[in-house]
């Protein structure tokens, strides 16, 4: 048995830990904060820990991961939607401190940063695509997984993949038009 458990900890150590800032990155763009991001993240991670055993050595690791944390982010929103609608008195008295004092509010400051950076306005407009749309072009554009990778990490045919790809983008290429004309850049087609 600890020949065993010595062959996994290689396994995760060699093929996981390698993935682990795309994976957290993946989270954090699925969840859009990163109090979410690190409990998604250290979710797959567990996961992943308990089915080392299921994991094919030397296969595609990073795809094995994203699989997992897209499947535990899709679980996590739809408990979250069947779940009644609950209002906490804590929640409602930190709501209430937020709208007094704006300037004070409990941001993160990954999240603050995030915000403000420059270029941010291209991460802002993935951020606001359909979880759908958002999830291909991270996979694609961000990540740089094939086609066929994304369609297995999301379960989708190759031809939803491609069709999600291209609205995406279409969606992006209009939120970021004025900001592409801002910088000097200009539409040659028309």
């Amino acid at each position: 048995m600890a020949d065993k458990t010595t062959y996994f900890e290689r396994i995760f150590e060699d093929e996981f830990m390698p993935h682990s800032d795309a994976l957290y990155n993946f989270a954090y763009h699925l969840t859009g904060n990163e109090d979410d991001a690190n409990d998604l993240f250290q979710e797959a991670l567990m996961k992943a820990w308990r089915f080392v055993d299921k994991y094919e050595a030397g296969t595609n690791a990073k795809a094995w991961l994203f699989t997992i944390a897209k499947n535990a982010f899709i679980n996590e929103y739809r408990r979250k939607v069947k779940a009644p609608n609950r209002v906490e008195l804590q929640d409602y008295v930190v709501y209430q401190d937020k709208q007094d004092t704006p300037l004070t509010s409990g941001m993160e400051m990954r999240e603050e940063m995030f915000q403000y950076l420059i270029g941010d306005e291209v991460t802002l407009a993935i951020n606001q695509l359909p979880v759908d749309f958002r999830t291909v072009i991270l996979l694609s554009d961000v990540e740089d997984f094939k086609y066929d990778e994304i369609a297995s990490i999301l379960d989708i045919p190759i031809g939803t993949v491609r069709s999600r790809l291209h609205r995406a983008r279409n969606l992006l290429k209009e939120q970021l038009k004025s900001y592409a004309e801002q910088l000097g850049y200009q539409d040659k087609r028309g």
